[in-house]
């Protein structure tokens, strides 16, 4: 069971495993294993190969609402077998960060969902009702009952000099529907009223990735998401290796256009192919080449010049062509299949 990496023999592409590079899996659940109430295909026999071959897999979440059980026992419906404990949420972590800024025995303020308030509960702060209870904290989550007087009492709090501490700062939730509005836009309506930010935990800030490390002892994660603003920059802004999973929020035209802090080591369709060689990216005179696809990048043109422009190995050479550029890609005329 391994993900590959290929070397040049001659002419000839050999593999070699690179799975010895990696003691852990990290991966994301929005977008990476489900969306909404559906499992994305390929997940589900994609993670069992990988627990039967003994590799550990965490799952990293922004999402706060519910406990790591209830998350344990939808993963139970698509067929994944996993622990509480390999539940990392973002509640975990700001209730972290939340223990380095208020006393012991504190009252907090909690904006979200049952899981945001166990955890709470759990480190050994009484839960306020409203800002009348003078809370010394405020720490904010999604949920999707989360209502305007809930806003309304997080922001007197924080107006009254109450710390504040968000979960995720998402603007976008994937939905069965499409996307839906995430926590960072309640997060922006407080930010609104109070003129202040909050610490925030969760994805992209390297908070959550430590969190997950820590607990389980990884050495050399790798870090699989489909979000580039959060997943992937926070994967680097953390220092670990990270894949960039098309199944989710982040498309085509956003990889080959992302900034140095949103580039993925990996690009892959699904998680399936986790369990695949891994084809290289080789420089050639004039550009890239990926397996059957080559890139090249003539006067200001992005052409694919040999095999299928709408690939997954064209796009990552592509990628490799756009990213070793020395003109940005709004000065690049790129070849609109490999995008569209």
């Amino acid at each position: 069971m391994s993900l590959e990496v290929s070397v040049q023999v001659g002419r000839v592409a050999m593999t070699a495993k690179i799975w010895s590079e990696y003691d852990v899996l990290l991966a994301d659940l929005d977008g990476v294993v489900y969306e909404g109430t559906k499992a994305i295909v390929g997940a589900a026999q994609a993670l069992a190969k990988l627990r039967q071959a003994g590799i550990p897999v965490g799952f990293v979440t922004n999402n706060s609402s519910r406990k790591p059980e209830t998350i344990v026992g939808q993963l139970a419906g698509f067929g994944i077998v996993c622990g509480p404990e390999q539940i990392i949420s973002s509640g975990q972590t700001a209730v972290e960060i939340l223990q380095t800024l208020i006393p012991d025995d504190s009252v907090v303020f909690v904006v979200g969902g049952e899981g945001l308030r166990a955890r709470v509960l759990a480190a050994g702060y009484s839960l306020a009702a409203s800002s009348d209870d003078k809370p010394v904290a405020v720490i904010q989550g999604f949920a999707p009952d989360v209502s305007w007087n809930d806003l309304a009492e997080a922001s007197y709090s924080i107006q009254a000099g109450a710390k504040w501490v968000a979960t995720n700062s998402d603007w976008t939730l994937p939905q069965e529907k499409g996307l839906a509005p995430g926590n960072g836009t309640l997060v922006s309506a407080v930010h609104t009223a109070v003129g202040q930010l909050p610490v925030v935990a969760g994805k992209p800030e390297p908070a959550i990735f430590q969190t997950a490390v820590k607990v389980f002892d990884a050495k050399r994660p790798l870090f699989i998401g489909d979000r580039i603003d959060t997943d992937i920059t926070g994967a680097n802004r953390t220092g670990i290796d990270s894949v960039l999973v098309l199944t989710g929020v982040s498309t085509r035209k956003e990889v080959l256009g992302t900034t140095v802090e949103g580039r993925p080591t990996f690009i892959v369709d699904n998680m399936l192919e986790l369990l695949e060689p891994y084809p290289a990216v080789k420089s050639t005179k004039r550009g890239f080449r990926c397996g059957a696809a080559s890139v090249e990048l003539l006067g200001s043109k992005v052409v694919v010049t040999e095999g299928d422009p709408k690939s997954l190995d064209a796009l990552r050479a592509a990628c490799a062509v756009i990213w070793n550029s020395s003109t940005p890609i709004y000065g690049l005329d790129v070849e609109p299949a490999l995008y569209e």
